[in-house]
């Protein structure tokens, strides 16, 4: 099979040409590979209602802050309960004890403050990376903030990722981070094929259903 757009000969059965990128004439991402051989064989136009569309930057936002939201009611679920186990009261007291001296109250309440601290973080993250990386390697293909936007996250063939590949797209998201101006996130508003940089890091899409 040969991509219409730059002649480069590409698997059969794939979705987008490995070379420019652009979706397979006749072939509509999730569709069957036997279906868009004769079609890509005839040369015959399709349109492009047909084939699913990369995702932008202000979609992707939006299904971010959803997640987002969704993240912080959980996390803070989790918080509320573990400061009713350990005793608002008693936390509290604690609080005013430092806030009178150093040399007041529990000497190793600072460091119980902190371990606390980092409890939570950990927890966070690893309820974000389950999060993300089971629902984007499910059926779904997408957390409940893309689903709710129809869209998807697949391989470059337009393919279900599996539980590692989409692991590595969720901590690349920390490189993603580290660059200065959120620059990261917003090369997908104006890549060609609509991916931040923990996209191509990990080698990923994420698309329109329609």
């Amino acid at each position: 099979m040969f991509c219409s757009s730059c002649g480069a000969q590409t698997a059969d059965g794939s979705a987008f040409c490995g070379s420019c990128g652009r979706p397979i004439v006749g072939y509509s991402v999730g569709g069957s590979a036997a279906s868009a051989a004769p079609i890509a064989a005839t040369g015959a136009a399709v349109p492009q209602a047909g084939t699913r569309a990369y995702a932008g930057f202000w979609l992707r936002l939006v299904a971010h802050i959803i997640d987002s939201l969704l993240g912080g009611v959980v996390v803070g679920v989790l918080f509320a309960i573990a400061i009713a186990v350990i005793g608002f009261g008693s936390l509290r007291e604690q609080f005013e004890e430092m806030g009178r001296g150093a040399d007041q109250g529990n000497p190793a309440f600072p460091i119980f403050v902190v371990f606390f601290v980092c409890v939570m973080v950990g927890c966070a993250l690893v309820i974000g990376w389950l999060y993300f990386a089971m629902m984007e390697s499910s059926e779904y293909q997408g957390t409940l903030g893309k689903m709710a936007l129809g869209l998807i996250v697949t391989d470059m063939q337009g393919e279900r990722i599996s539980f590692g590949r989409a692991s590595g797209r969720f901590f690349a998201k920390l490189i993603t981070g580290l660059v200065p101006l959120y620059i990261g996130f917003i090369m997908a508003g104006f890549t060609e094929k609509k991916q931040a940089l923990h996209d191509m890091i990990a080698s990923c899409l994420v698309l329109r259903k329609v």
